[in-house]
């Protein structure tokens, strides 16, 4: 197995330092963060570890952009040119964010780079909201106001502390600081100690595009000190993505104190395969999603609702297609799968693995660590089929290429088997009929359901269900998060709305 290239090759310049109040400051104290490559098991790179000192230097930096500089006092259309200059920096940058992530989380290198290709559309789409978003409306007042002029004002919400989690983080970072930034916020983002490079990476381009100090700071910091982030007053909005076990931890902080949050957490999302449709295109459609990031990506596809007679049939053929699967390192040519992102996340699948079998489970494939591999944190692709919806596999989320297939008598057991879940992130339906995909589509307790496809499009929007978060990302239904709603009520009108 050829080696992956190793911290020599790291493509950022401060790693030993944090981008606060727009400069490289030198952390609190001596403490760093060792990234391990889950395809070789040695170092990557290593990191400054943001402690509790060096998070209330960045929310100070935040705070004072906010309340003192001139970020949120720009108009829209200003802001969103700093925002197309993110976008150039971001594209001039794709071929670094394309090679950390690999590296640091096992994501296929080519995977990664149509990833980061997509980056500057996101900043570029928020840039564009700027002449399009109704930031301020008239309204005529009501009787109790008296005459006079009513206005709608949405504002930024403030100072925004967004928590990046460690798959998929250049996305995610795009998604959480563009409507942010647009909005008027400044930001915090707080990186994750398994995945930081996209965080310095962003903090590069914010300093090569010449925002103001302050308006965003990076940090790296693991939970204690990202707590005191959570906790801290002078934060208006947490914005988290997750898991449902943490998501719950900041609502409560967040609650104790009337702090905004939204929050994107995990999933069990199920593929509900009709009577109408070729079990062998589903299941080579299953398979090739659920490859990507080997698995652990939270609207993966992890159950599968299938009409009992056609049980046997359809995970025969997902077997099939899931033992094809190339394994391997994620930058050579032909792998199709890599590593899962450290060793703790392989001993959690393992533990699922063994569930499933101790449950009563059919093990169809997979199940245990390549045999051609003796390093890295790889697991086989498995599928499990007579699943019960009820036992710990067809319930808990594994973030792992496991597929549990549950069998259904009808097509409405099957909607109520797959609602039956804590969660309600993403969800598949399998027909040939667009009208009968629509009406089942309206049935299931999801954020999102794709048709014939493991489907989604933050363009438009991405959230879940139940406990699979709060709020939305993506699209115009990301940008409201970020905004406070004003009611101003003038005896006269005011002339030409914009900043104060």
């Amino acid at each position: 197995m050829n080696a992956v290239p190793v911290a020599s090759a790291t493509p950022i310049r401060f790693p030993d330092r944090f981008f606060i109040g727009g400069e490289w400051v030198k952390p609190s104290s001596e403490g760093m963060i060792e990234v391990i490559s889950p395809t070789t098991e040695q170092l990557y790179v290593r990191v400054a570890e943001a402690r509790k000192a060096d998070v209330a230097a960045a929310v100070t930096a935040a705070r004072r952009a906010f309340d003192e500089g001139p970020w949120p006092r720009m108009t829209h259309v200003e802001r969103a040119g700093y925002l197309r200059a993110i976008a150039r920096e971001v594209a001039a940058r794709a071929k670094d964010f394309a090679f950390a992530s690999p590296n640091e989380v096992g994501i296929l290198h080519t995977h990664a780079t149509a990833g980061a290709q997509g980056l500057p559309g996101v900043y570029e789409y928020y840039a564009g909201l700027a002449d399009t978003f109704p930031f301020y409306e008239r309204h005529v007042p009501g009787p109790s106001a008296r005459g006079g002029k009513g206005l709608l004002v949405r504002e930024p919400v403030g100072v925004v502390a967004t928590i990046i989690p460690w798959n998929g983080p250049s996305t995610l970072i795009a998604y959480k600081i563009s409507p942010a930034l647009l909005a008027g916020c400044t930001v915090i983002v707080k990186s994750s100690p398994e995945a930081p490079s996209a965080g310095y990476i962003m903090a590069e381009i914010i300093e090569a595009a010449k925002l103001p100090p302050g308006v965003v700071n990076f940090v790296t910091a693991d939970r204690e000190a990202s707590e005191s982030l959570v906790r801290d007053p002078r934060v208006d909005k947490i914005s988290f993505t997750g898991s449902s076990a943490v998501g719950k931890r900041i609502a409560s902080i967040c609650s104790e104190r009337v702090g905004r949050f939204t929050l994107e957490l995990g999933g069990k999302s199920a593929a509900v395969v009709l009577d109408d449709y070729d079990v062998a295109t589903a299941a080579e459609s299953i398979s090739q999603s659920a490859r990507v990031l080997t698995g652990q990506i939270c609207y993966s596809i992890s159950r599968v609702i299938v009409d009992r007679a056609r049980h046997d049939d359809f995970v025969e053929a997902l077997g099939a297609s899931f033992r094809k699967i190339r394994i391997g390192n994620p930058f050579e040519a032909g792998t199709d799968m890599g590593p899962l992102a450290m060793q703790r996340q392989r001993e959690r699948v393992e533990y699922y693995i063994a569930k499933g079998r101790e449950e009563g489970a059919t093990l169809v494939t997979g199940g245990g660590r390549p045999k051609h591999l003796d390093r890295g944190f790889f697991i086989e692709p498995t599928v499990f089929g007579h699943v019960d919806n009820r036992s710990t596999i067809g319930r808990e989320e594994i973030f792992g290429p496991v597929i549990s297939v549950i069998p259904a008598d009808s097509e409405a057991q099957a909607i109520e088997l797959a609602n039956d879940t804590i969660y309600g992130l993403n969800a598949s339906v399998f027909t040939t009929d667009s009208r009968r995909a629509y009406r089942v589509s309206r049935q299931l307790r999801s954020g999102t359901v794709g048709h014939n496809g493991v489907r989604t499009d933050p363009s438009i929007s991405f959230g879940g269900f139940k406990q699979s978060g709060i709020g939305r990302e993506g699209g115009r239904e990301g940008l409201l998060p970020y905004l406070e709603t004003k009611t101003v009520l003038l005896d006269g009108d005011p002339g030409a709305l914009g900043t104060y």
